[in-house]
């Protein structure tokens, strides 16, 4: 599945606020999106940015008042409300929103948002006391009961001088809710899919813990490309630095035991659970209340299997869920065929990932994986060299032929 970006049509609304310079960030990082950018400024907007900085950025000619007023200005609100397929508001000012809140279509933006037919991404950007104002958070109200999303604001800095909620949200999170809302029809609508990454870890002793070197980040890349084809994700994850794809629901498992549970609580209903996760085989018999003093060493640390979670979702699938799909990943460093399809064969699953992690460019950290892809039928692929969403791409894509297209 590729990224829902791709070759959208999205229209982008600026509004009379100092935050207006971040609307140029957005309309640049849609348009290196490959998405077709389209912008009306409003007048207000024009006392802080220009329709040529936004021409420069997206290659189009964007938007004013003056054009409602032209040869076509008659249908041009109409011509570009029908071609948009998100429309974002960014910066919003309260003014704005209180127009959109009661139809008030005096200006070229007002008009075009009552004549779009797409969803609407709103992301406010107004001083402490406007945002804050009954009148604006009674507006926000009424639009969010008609369907239009909002993003933000943030607490900081405010031009006012002043500290506070109602800073315009980064362009980044603006970019990827729209990823995430343009997504919402994709192939895998209504199906729930439980994904687990990053390694856990294991109590020594307040101090020191059993681990591994999993970052993470294959299966929060599987959880990207399941939100882009509109699958519902439950992301399950140690604490990591990385920041979950938006749209994904997160369960924090630190352990293999907090891991075991938080799986087992979402598989019942679930359409598949992808076990990315690096799931430690071994820990403590039991952590150390103190601190282990080096002069006592370690050689009295006794340690016990974890609980094996795939091998007891087989069994949910088995008496519960016969619908699930389990996909599994193998970290190997020698004879990976051979080891993979005995943990395969005996965790009963769909699909396994093996990669050999001795590999510089395809093992933990890397933003890079060589895997090959292990079916149940006893078919196998063997992938090149390639970035980890697109491994995940090609997973995901494994699911969909299993869930939509079998």
């Amino acid at each position: 599945m590729a990224n829902p970006l791709i070759s959208k049509h999205i229209l982008l609304g600026v509004t009379g606020s100092i935050a207006a310079y971040k609307a140029a960030e957005l309309a640049s990082k849609l348009y290196q999106s490959d998405v077709e950018v389209y912008v009306m400024l409003t007048e207000a907007a024009q006392k802080f940015i220009s329709p040529l900085t936004f021409q420069t950025v997206t290659d189009k000619k964007a938007y004013t008042e003056s054009d409602l007023w032209g040869r076509e200005g008659h249908v041009v609100h109409v011509h570009i409300g029908r071609q948009a397929e998100l429309m974002i508001i960014a910066p919003a000012t309260a003014n704005t929103i209180a127009k959109l809140a009661y139809g008030i279509a005096d200006n070229l933006l007002t008009l075009t948002t009552l004549a779009v037919n797409c969803p609407i991404l709103i992301a406010p950007a107004m001083d402490v006391g406007m945002y804050s104002h009954s009148a604006t958070q009674e507006n926000i109200s009424v639009l969010e009961k008609r369907g239009v999303q909002f993003i933000g604001p943030l607490e900081g800095h405010l031009a006012s001088g002043l500290e506070g909620i109602g800073r315009m949200v980064e362009p980044s999170v603006i970019l990827q809710q729209a990823r995430w809302m343009l997504a919402q029809d994709g192939l895998l609508k209504g199906k729930k899919i439980v994904i687990t990454a990053g390694g856990t870890q294991e109590s020594i002793d307040p101090v020191r813990i059993l681990t591994n070197r999993s970052s993470g980040k294959q299966g929060y890349a599987v959880a990207q490309a399941a939100l882009d084809a509109g699958a519902q994700v439950m992301l399950i994850n140690p604490s990591s630095h990385l920041i979950p794809p938006t749209g994904a629901k997160t369960i924090r498992a630190d352990t293999a035991a907090d891991m075991y549970h938080a799986v087992l609580n979402e598989i019942n209903d679930a359409d598949a659970l992808i076990m990315a996760a690096a799931v430690s085989d071994f820990r403590p018999k039991k952590m150390k209340s103190q601190k282990i003093k080096k002069e006592n060493g370690y050689n009295q640390i006794q340690l016990e299997q974890t609980e094996d979670i795939l091998v007891k979702a087989a069994e949910v699938k088995q008496k519960s869920n016969p619908k699930l799909i389990l996909v599994g990943f193998a970290a190997e460093s020698q004879d990976l065929i051979a080891n993979a399809r005995k943990k395969m064969k005996a965790k009963h699953l769909d699909l396994m990932a093996v990669n050999d992690i001795t590999q510089p460019d395809a093992g933990f950290a890397s933003d890079t994986n060589r895997i090959t892809l292990l079916f149940a039928n006893g078919k196998s692929e063997s992938l090149p060299l390639m970035p980890k969403i697109e491994v995940a791409e090609k997973i995901i894509a494994y699911l969909i032929e299993a869930l939509i297209n079998k």
